[in-house]
């Protein structure tokens, strides 16, 4: 990729101002050095102070500061003329032939903005934006949605989960159907932080009254954080050390955010962020290709499909729509894709069908998974 060649090229200077510098100072050093011999001779001496500072003049004349120096700041020079010029090279300034002659939508490039802004917590940019544009207030909806989740991750970061057991408490039942644990977590957390505290007997009692209703599907971690209580008084020396790692916060805040996304139908990753990423990764080929379309004398923007490919990285190849293939037909609202236990997709109404309305199992049709209806999970695309 062009920004790795970009990157040497910084990192030639870099090395380069190192070793400038580095001679700078050594050859600075020597030239101190020779004078403070000087004048401590000078300061002892009865002599005249002529024979002494002629014999300076020959010490210094023999270090030869600027010849030592040119050598290194010459070649820093070439390196500081190389870069600017690799610098237009890859970041091309007219963008404007990459692109085609298309209306924005405004008000909905405006909300793109301004959720994007409430999506990180800047409130009061967000806001400032929204008074600024005018025409954004469909995001203003999202700014109290977004205040939510913020208030829970910052009583996470002083370690307070109440916030976060109350919104996982009152969405229980969504967060099963999207198959998170994420209620259990919080409650490890809690559980751990109970018992950090050398509170075995209010530990157990917590684990006794928040546990229960997870011991069906999650009976091997509820047995490991039952281990636990043997070293309530050593728990950072106990083989459930781990517990305690900071990553385990960092995790539930992750799935947090993403939770708390999916249930907003929101993407986890900001729409406006994805798609910066993605056209600074496909902007570079891109350019490349239009300067041949143009030294062709060729017209690209009527063009409804471009007649080469520019690869993107799997993280933002998204499918917007999806064909059933069993029936060939795209799915909607009524009849949405199910994502089966072997991780195949069919959709709703083709799952109903090859189950009886799931009185009965039946094979996926690309392997030989017997596939229960009951396990299916509903997609949202």
């Amino acid at each position: 990729m062009e920004l790795h060649s970009l990157k040497d090229s910084f990192d030639r200077v870099a090395k380069k101002r190192k070793v400038s510098y580095s001679k700078t100072h050594e050859v600075t050093d020597l030239i101190v050095q020779e004078i403070n011999k000087a004048i401590k001779v000078m300061q002892s001496s009865t002599l005249e102070y002529k024979s002494e500072l002629a014999e300076l003049k020959k010490k210094l004349q023999e270090v030869s500061p600027l010849n030592q120096l040119e050598g290194a700041q010459k070649k820093l020079n070439i390196a500081l003329i190389k870069y600017p010029k690799a610098l237009e090279k890859v970041f091309n300034r007219d963008i404007s032939k990459a692109y085609q002659n298309i209306e924005f939508d405004s008000p909905i490039v405006n909300q793109i903005i301004a959720s994007h802004f409430y999506r990180q917590g800047l409130f009061e940019v967000g806001d400032c934006f929204i008074a600024e544009a005018q025409d954004a207030e469909a995001a203003v909806a999202m700014r109290s949605l977004f205040q939510e989740l913020y208030q829970m991750l910052e009583a996470m970061k002083s370690q307070n989960l109440e916030p976060a057991l109350k919104w996982a408490a009152a969405n229980s039942n969504k967060l099963k159907e999207n198959g998170s644990d994420l209620q259990l977590r919080i409650h490890h957390l809690q559980f751990v932080k109970i018992l950090q505290k050398g509170s075995r007997d209010e530990a157990l009692k917590y684990a006794r009254t928040n546990f229960a209703s997870f011991a069906g599907n999650h009976m091997a971690e509820i047995q490991k954080l039952m281990g636990c209580l043997l070293y309530s008084d050593r728990l950072h020396e106990s083989p459930y050390a781990h517990l305690l790692s900071p990553t385990n916060w960092d995790t539930v805040t992750d799935e947090l955010t993403r939770q708390f996304c999916n249930l907003l139908g929101q993407s986890y990753e900001s729409p406006l962020s994805a798609t910066i990423a993605a056209g600074i990764q496909g902007l570079p080929p891109l350019l490349k290709f239009m300067t041949v379309m143009a030294g062709q004398k060729h017209e690209w923007q009527s063009m409804k499909q471009l007649p080469v490919p520019v690869e993107l990285d799997k993280e933002f190849q998204f499918h917007s729509v999806f064909v059933c293939p069993v029936t060939k037909e795209q799915s909607t609202d009524d009849n949405l894709p199910m994502l089966m236990s072997c991780g195949h997709v069919l959709c709703k109404q083709s799952i109903n069908k090859m189950s009886k309305n799931g009185s009965k199992t039946f094979k996926c049709p690309y392997c030989p998974t017997d596939i229960d209806l009951t396990q299916c999970r509903q997609l949202i695309f």
